[in-house]
């Protein structure tokens, strides 16, 4: 894991450990950066990770995936904010990517009365109650969609950033695009899987041609989103294969969308219990794309042992070790790990006590949000903080947010 890695850009990440993106949900009211990110992401930078990247920074205020997302677009940009998040985040050669990202329909009711998607398709669970159905979105809109990505790539560069990270997976707009499932346009944004590629390869393009050959690009990509009729792995394969040809600097696994969420914490359904015990989620599909790019393989989800790491490594399944809610708990675990410490994972399984609330409150990611605030506060992580008393703060958060919506 102490081994560099030299990116297709010729840009060198100084190990094999990565944070993965967690939400921060912490903006201003203005949907900028500010002293919280500053804070968390220098606890992160001091921890020894090789590559931190950064939650998910949006391209339009009138879409949030959350109420305090950060958002850069021309007029709210930020730059000063900015610059002070990625100075901290890029301390002790540590390399610090934007994440960049659009909800397409995974905008929430209060935040979005009309949300924008490839195509009118709602929500077919119980998330209907939750999203209204979206809009299609008319050619023009794709294209000024792909200029507010390319805008956003820029933005960074200049803050410094060290790279970006393209968000295709999760069910947000560029995976709702390659899903047929949730893309079921006629036109050249559609139908066959090269057409519905179409807008992440645009968006690569986009963002190279404006921040040049040197400056890395990377992407968030789902292995499947584990839904009947949706993207599937072997859908999946041949986009990773595509973005490996065009020059893509490194390639991170996931998997699931708000429907099926299996980034949240649970391997896929049908995984062998041989790759559970070998840890990472994902491993398989990993093995798999790995004959059929060049670009490196960030791997996350479900990490918890350095033998279970350095396997992974060993086996060439991977090139990083993708960790989220364990740098949440624990930001010094990277260090811990490259020292031979025989540091062990603190993620724990998480319930209220009421399964009725465990099932509608997005539990796994507002605990760790919080951990995510305390350091920001300048506080410590707090494995003791109680699930229930979240999940009722933040029903009753969602509620009020709701009511200033509607009256705005």
């Amino acid at each position: 894991m102490s081994q560099s890695l030299t990116l297709p850009c010729g840009s060198s990440l100084k190990n094999r450990i990565a944070k993965s993106a967690m939400s921060e949900n912490m903006a201003s009211v203005d949907h900028q950066a500010n002293e919280l990110f500053v804070k968390a992401y220098d606890r992160w930078a001091q921890g020894g990770a090789g590559l931190l990247i950064s939650g998910n920074v949006m391209v339009d205020s009138r879409y949030l995936g959350e109420p305090k997302n950060v958002v850069i677009e021309k007029g709210r940009e930020g730059l000063l904010n900015l610059k002070k998040w990625a100075a901290a985040g890029t301390l002790n050669n540590t390399h610090l990517w934007m994440q960049i990202n659009h909800p397409g329909k995974q905008s929430p009711k209060f935040l979005s009365h009309k949300p924008v998607a490839p195509s009118a398709v709602p929500f077919q669970s119980s998330l209907a109650k939750l999203f209204n159905t979206p809009r299609e979105l008319a050619h023009e809109e794709i294209e000024e969609i792909i200029e507010r990505f390319t805008y956003a790539a820029v933005t960074a560069q200049e803050a410094g950033f060290t790279g970006v990270q393209i968000h295709g997976a999760h069910g947000y707009l560029v995976s709702q695009f390659l899903s047929p499932l949730h893309n079921q346009r006629t036109d050249v944004w559609g139908g066959s899987l090269e057409n519905r590629m179409r807008f992440v390869m645009r968006i690569y393009q986009s963002m190279r041609k404006a921040v040049g050959p040197y400056f890395p690009i990377g992407i968030k990509l789902n292995s499947a989103d584990f839904q009947k009729g949706g993207f599937t792995e072997e859908d999946s394969v041949q986009v990773a294969q595509r973005l490996s040809e065009a020059g893509i600097d490194l390639i991170e696994i996931s998997g699931g969308t708000y429907e099926a969420p299996k980034m949240t914490g649970a391997p896929a359904a049908g995984v062998k219990e041989t790759t559970i015990q070998r840890e990472a989620y994902f491993l398989e599909y990993c093995e798999k794309v790995r004959s059929r790019v060049s670009c490196p393989i960030l791997l996350t989800g479900g990490f918890r042992t350095f033998f279970g790491m350095e396997q992974a490594l060993e086996a060439k399944a991977c090139c990083l070790i993708g960790l989220a809610r364990s740098l949440a708990l624990n930001p010094m675990f990277p260090s811990q790990l490259l020292s031979g410490e025989s540091a062990v994972s603190e993620v724990k399984p998480l319930s209220t006590g009421l399964k009725s609330l465990d099932k509608v409150v997005p539990l796994e990611i507002i605990w760790y949000t919080q951990q995510i605030h305390r350091m920001g506060r300048g506080m410590n992580p707090s494995p003791q903080l109680s699930p229930l008393v979240l999940a009722i703060t933040s029903a009753w958060d969602m509620g009020i947010q709701s009511l200033f919506r509607v009256r705005n």
